[in-house]
């Protein structure tokens, strides 16, 4: 008996004899207390498709001849995201120790369901079965990560809320959220409201990769995110069981910033909001008043985040205006550092200190080991494997975000010509499923420290949200595989089987993806 196209593939699922389960309008769904909010978002879901209304009880009715029935695991399972998953002829049978593995559950329930369950068009007349099969899963890694930049291109609430939607449909759990950046300041910050009346606006952006020669597009560009918008998003994830770890950058990619309060940075006069991408030089200064708007920053930042980390960037710093600048010389000198990549290291200690006391653990690119890593740092290794090897071997954790692999604003395919204008490098879906995310050099010890796997947005030629989700998908899916299966999980050819029928629950939602070249007639 074939398997059913499950996305990430379960770790352990075992086909069973007999007939399938039929949902129809009168299936009851039964929960303990625990798993309400799980039971009533399968409900609402149902209905959604079907327009039946299905009854959440907490007990099983006598006369229920169908039944989907949720049950806290006894004993408890290993991990909080962990569940079974048991489906027989008139009942489906879910076991978590822990809400988010009850929610994966229902996430995997979905998937053996036809792909119409996913559509906002109830279809009551629908055939709904699912196959007889008991599975059991928990995921490879506790973060499960992707990273959509606000900063370059501001993208609308209900676009991020349709991604958050996909996120947990996959199984993914961390948002990495890049908010600020040279070319805007896309969140309010009460205490400073310069920061989104000027730094969340550019006069235009480039056209194309080759600025110098096609120059900008004449277009203004702004957009922020108020506080309220903040707060209703991170609720909305949450109910997904999604954490959002929002990115402010320092103490370079502060131009936008500068550009709001010209007393933080570092030239007579601060340059605009930049127009163009690329690599910039302006910095934070050193001084107490900087790191005052900065620690206030955070203070609201905190506020509206609950989750435990917090990412401040710490990549490409560029240290020629801390050279130039004879006060910050004069300050390296006093802290008795031999150079700027010690006073960044510096820097980022005082940040990382100050999050301490708020019960936040810092997070940086890997640009944050040069001159030194903060104890408590996360790595997060994008220019390779090297960052995390070396945050690893110092005892500190480390995600795994290799550009190479998992940075899905490159193009798909080795023709960049047929494709929309994208960084010149590419990254085809197969390259991405193969992913080991631990390397090789590392201890069985040293492996503990890699805690997750992240793909990345960067949105410098990622306009709109439809262009946002073709470059994600289906190389997300991929993504959730590397960071949920089980190490020794299907091959490539396998995934593309199963992803034949996944790309059906992406059309029912009006997902915008990238057929596979597989999946394309020969010219």
């Amino acid at each position: 008996m074939p398997l059913p196209a499950l996305i990430p593939q379960p770790q352990r699922c075992t086909p069973l004899d007999g007939e399938s389960f039929v949902l129809d309008a009168a299936t009851v769904i039964v929960t303990p207390s625990a798993f309400a909010a799980t039971a009533q978002q399968l409900a609402a879901r149902i209905k959604q498709a079907t327009h039946w209304s299905l009854p959440v009880s907490d007990s099983v009715p006598a006369v229920a001849k169908a039944v989907i029935e949720f049950r806290l695991a006894q004993p408890p399972l290993a991990s909080p995201e962990a569940y079974t998953l048991r489906v027989t002829a008139g009942r489906v049978t879910i076991a978590a120790s822990a809400p988010a593995g009850a929610f994966y559950a229902v996430q995997t329930l979905f998937q053996l369901l036809p792909p119409a369950i996913f559509g906002h068009t109830p279809q009551p007349g629908l055939k709904w079965t699912a196959p007889a099969i008991e599975i059991e899963d928990a995921p490879r890694f506790r973060w499960r990560g992707l990273m959509i930049d606000s900063a370059r291109y501001y993208q609308p609430v209900d676009c991020l809320k349709r991604f958050l939607d996909q996120m947990a449909q996959h199984k993914l759990n961390v948002f990495h959220w890049h908010l600020v950046d040279d070319q805007g300041w896309r969140l309010e910050i009460k205490k400073y409201p310069k920061l989104t009346a000027i730094g969340s606006k550019r006069r235009e952006s480039p056209l194309g990769q080759r600025t110098a020669e096609l120059g900008g597009d004449g277009v203004p560009h702004e957009g922020f995110y108020t506080q309220a918008e903040v707060r209703d998003l991170v609720a909305y994830a949450a109910a997904r069981h999604i954490q959002i770890l929002p990115e402010i950058e320092m103490p370079g990619h502060a131009q936008a910033a500068v550009a709001a309060y010209p007393e933080l940075g570092l030239l007579p006069q601060a340059k605009e909001v930049s127009c163009n991408w690329g690599i910039h030089e302006t910095l934070f200064n050193t001084k107490p008043a900087t790191f005052k708007f900065l620690h206030d920053v955070l203070d609201e930042v905190i506020a509206l985040f609950p989750f435990a980390y917090l990412h401040i960037g710490g990549d490409e710093a560029v240290k020629q205006q801390w050279q130039q600048d004879a006060a910050t010389q004069a300050h390296l000198k006093q802290l008795g550092l031999p150079d700027e990549e010690h006073l960044q290291s510096w820097f980022i200690r005082q940040i990382e200190a100050y999050l301490q006391t708020k019960g936040r653990r810092l997070v940086g690119w890997d640009e944050i080991l040069e001159g030194g890593l903060a104890k408590t740092a996360t790595v997060m290794s994008w220019r390779g494997i090297e960052g995390a090897i070396a945050a690893a071997r110092l005892g500190n954790d480390a995600i795994m975000c290799a550009n190479q692999n998992l940075y899905f604003n490159f193009h798909e395919t080795e023709t960049p010509e047929t494709e929309p204008i994208t960084y010149p490098l590419p990254l085809p879906l197969a390259k991405v499923h193969a992913y080991e995310p631990i390397p090789a050099e590392l201890t069985p010890e040293q492996a503990k420290s890699i805690i997750g796997v992240q793909g990345q947005l960067w949105t410098e030629y990622i306009a709109t949200p439809s262009l946002l989700e073709y470059m994600a998908f289906p190389r997300t899916c991929a993504l959730a595989e590397i960071a949920w299966s089980a190490k020794d999980r299907p091959g490539f050819a396998d995934f593309l089987g199963r992803l034949r029928t996944h790309l059906r629950r992406l059309d029912v939602q009006g997902v915008r993806y990238r057929a596979p070249l597989e999946y394309l007639p020969a010219p």
